[in-house]
């Protein structure tokens, strides 16, 4: 059953590729918006530093594992930068990519409390493909001309526009311009050919006071990608308090999620998220869902606090 089940991951993987490789994905997308969009840079205001963990279909052999790390600040009042790095791993190494993110954003106002922001960055990529780690199939992956592949580096941009608020936003972005192919043995009687394609998204939410205590944000991020079915992320969260955060999430035909996170004090907070799929696979007695953690801090001066907290 194990051998069977690493089969089943690493084929997954493979066969989402062929057809067209998507982006990481992310159910607490909103502590990590540079990463869909790099118009989101330096938006906060602050100096922000964001780890985010997740860990998809726990109980599967092999199943994938994404850790980002994301920076971001002002310069001055128009000029934000980033960084960001995501490392994407499936088959327990068998897979590996990782993603460095250089990131600038340009701000315009456009009204007393609204701001357009224009963002891109540039991105280089890094693959390891190492069947070894697949011991019980060596043979099978030498017989169909399967070979590894250490460090390769494939440059890429993206851009995007995040026009936003202090109570909505909405944005749209491509974070990758460049079609990259994975990997293609041509000289091999069976080759076969991944690449990554251009994911568009959009995204949008709405902050409504309800309470004096208590805030309802509803949120929406569409992504396409050539190749591959329409995603789209619906959220609803509850704000309690300026420090409590609460809510529920679906991912179109995929996955149902709670969320809840905690803001320690002004500077830290903590969130939490755990996916159900509702497809075929999340039926399966070895899979026990997604679960994602993350963390943020950001550093305030005197200069730099908020009124209150920012929902977004």
């Amino acid at each position: 059953m194990k051998k069977r089940v690493i089969t089943l991951v690493f084929t997954l993987a493979i066969f989402s590729g062929i057809m067209a490789q998507q982006d990481a994905q992310y159910t607490q997308y909103m502590y990590n918006t540079m990463a869909v969009n790099p118009a989101y840079a330096g938006s906060r205001g602050v100096v922000s530093i964001a780890g985010l963990h997740r860990s998809q279909w726990v109980g599967l052999e092999g199943a994938p594992k994404t850790q980002t790390l994301n920076f971001h600040t002002p310069v001055s009042d128009r000029v934000g930068l980033g960084l960001s790095i995501v490392n994407d791993e499936i088959g327990n190494g068998t897979s590996q990519e990782t993603y460095f993110d250089g990131v600038f954003s340009y701000t315009v106002p456009v009204s007393r409390t609204a701001r357009l922001a224009f963002g891109v960055k540039a991105s280089a990529h890094v693959l390891n493909l190492d069947f070894n780690k697949l011991a019980n199939y060596n043979n099978e992956a030498a017989d169909i001309g399967l070979n590894n592949i250490d460090h390769k580096f494939s440059p890429n941009f993206g851009a995007g526009v995040y026009y936003y608020s202090e109570d909505y936003y909405i944005g749209l972005s491509v974070p990758n311009f460049l079609k990259t192919k994975h990997f293609d043995d041509a000289s091999s009687s069976t080759s076969f050919l991944a690449e990554k394609r251009m994911n568009i998204y959009l995204m949008a939410g709405y902050v409504y006071p309800i309470h004096p205590l208590w805030k309802f944000k509803p949120a929406a991020l569409v992504k396409t990608v050539g190749g591959a079915p329409l995603q789209i992320d619906l959220s609803a969260n509850f704000l309690y308090n300026d420090k409590f955060t609460m809510g529920l999430a679906y991912r179109w035909d995929a996955a149902v999620s709670a969320l809840i996170g905690f803001q320690l004090n002004e500077q830290l907070m903590i969130g939490l998220a755990y996916d159900r799929e509702v497809s075929e696979l999340g039926g399966t007695r070895f899979n026990d869902g997604s679960f994602e953690v993350m963390l943020r801090y950001e550093f305030l001066t005197r200069y730099q606090r908020r009124s209150e907290p920012r929902f977004f």
